[in-house]
């Protein structure tokens, strides 16, 4: 098996279907973005979705929206309504890696990437929701964990966790 690394770019309009396969496959139920929610974050904030190559093949991304005010219990906030490129807040909406790529540290390379990016357009924290059983993993990241979050989104308990920068 020959090994090689990831590379990471923006994400293109041809890369909604892909990266849709993806969602669905690493987020259980309704926790999924829909493919129209992957698109609209696609053309409105490439910014702010990086995809992750490998030899050629979309295998993972993360999508994010800015915002002045964070609000992560808000659900049109998804789709984008009330995103402001500008704003300083990064909330991340979706993080996923191809389930045959998991377990190789593909995730904390792709995050590094991603703050890094953030950082250098100027954006002051990232904030992020996640069930429990990835919350030391952010925190190995760099993540502070804040609260049980009020979100139910998928019918599922999540948890906030931010950033500074």
């Amino acid at each position: 098996m020959t090994c090689s690394w990831p590379t990471f770019r923006q994400a293109r309009p041809a890369d909604a279907g892909r990266c849709f396969e993806i969602e669905s496959a690493a987020y259980e139920g309704d926790e999924a973005a829909t493919l129209a929610k992957i698109r609209t974050r696609i053309l409105q904030y490439p910014q702010g979705f990086l995809v992750m190559e490998l030899q050629g093949e979309v295998i993972g991304f993360i999508n994010s929206g800015c915002a002045h005010a964070v609000a992560m219990a808000d659900e049109a906030f998804k789709e984008l309504i009330g995103h402001d490129p500008a704003a300083p807040h990064v909330v991340i909406m979706s993080v996923a890696i191809d389930p045959r790529h998991q377990g190789r540290g593909h995730a904390s390379r792709m995050m590094r990437t991603f703050v890094a990016q953030m950082r250098q357009a100027g954006k002051r924290d990232i904030h992020l929701m996640c069930k429990e059983r990835h919350v030391a993993l952010y925190a190995r990241l760099g993540y502070r964990y804040v609260q049980p979050s009020a979100s139910k989104h998928g019918g599922m308990a999540w948890h906030e966790m931010v950033m500074a920068l």
